[in-house]
């Protein structure tokens, strides 16, 4: 019995042969090698490691429908951290052209629901036609500070799950979650408090690494700890939009369940289907919220 308990302590604390930084309790289905969710294609039964997939490819008699895919079914790519890279990348050239410009170009493009603006001379939100906000809010940052943490959480807690995802997956996880949160503060928050940040498409991607994590049986503590460290900061200083943040973390959970938990049979159309849905959601928030103000 001893024996046996050891063993399998053992190869609960296998670290991925590529990356022996990361723990892993997933193994190559060919040659039994660990493997992290970076590293891991899915196959048509398990995961295969990146050397296993390029020499069955090599020999040129593995069939089209067995080419390399994430867990989730994307395409793997020779960068899995692309999208995440623009994306910082895209936040920071946003956060330059918002020390250049001044608050004249943050006040035209952060998230506010309706309130008379000084610097514009009139009465600007989304309740008057301007529903880009919610979009363009996502990109904006007001400080140093605030564009520091969220751009490290991002390539932190989103180049894993990239690789994890595929692009395509990952974008539309990213874009949706943030709609989400900005939906869920435009209806919930007072109309005239104006919100900014990357916070909301954060924490859905911190929502759906929980959800993978589950899914491969990992430990999910440290990101479990992360979060409450996270939500604890949301809901105790003052001028966090909590709203954003709640509403990014629920669509992220939904959207990462639909990705990582999707049978093979009509993968992507329930993957695709569910993130539809919840951008359905977003547009009756936003009419309803709407509504109420005009």
């Amino acid at each position: 019995m001893d024996q046996a308990g050891s063993a399998q302590d053992a190869q609960s604390l296998s670290v991925c042969y590529r990356h022996p930084d990361r723990e892993t309790g997933i193994r190559c289905a060919r040659c039994n090698r660990p493997i992290c969710p970076e590293c891991m294609i899915s196959a048509s039964v398990g995961f295969q490691c990146p050397e296993c997939v390029r020499g069955a490819s090599g020999t040129g008699s593995a069939p089209a429908a067995s080419r390399p895919r994430t867990i989730a079914g994307g395409a793997v790519t020779a960068d899995p951290r692309l999208v995440t890279k623009v994306l910082i990348g895209l936040n920071l050239a946003v956060f330059l052209v918002q020390l250049a410009v001044g608050d004249r170009f943050t006040d035209r493009f952060e998230l506010i629901g309706q309130a008379y603006v000084p610097l514009l001379g009139s009465v600007q939100g989304i309740a008057h036609g301007q529903e880009y906000r919610l979009l363009t809010a996502m990109f904006l940052h007001a400080g140093f500070i605030h564009i520091a943490f969220n751009m490290l959480s991002l390539w932190w807690i989103g180049g894993p799950l990239e690789a994890a995802l595929g692009r395509a997956r990952y974008i539309a996880l990213y874009v949706v979650s943030g709609l989400a949160g900005s939906a869920l503060s435009y209806l919930l928050a007072a109309p005239n408090q104006p919100s900014l940040g990357a916070s909301g498409a954060i924490f859905g991607l911190f929502g759906a690494t929980a959800v993978l994590l589950r899914r491969l049986n990992y430990d999910m503590r440290p990101v479990i700890a992360l979060l409450v460290i996270n939500l604890i900061f949301t809901f105790s200083w003052s001028g966090i939009a909590w709203q954003a943040h709640i509403g990014g973390l629920v669509a992220g959970i939904v959207c990462g369940y639909a990705m990582v938990h999707a049978p093979r049979r009509n993968r992507t159309l329930i993957q695709y289907g569910t993130c539809a849905l919840i951008l359905a959601v977003v547009l009756v928030l936003t009419l309803l919220r709407t509504a109420q103000l005009t």
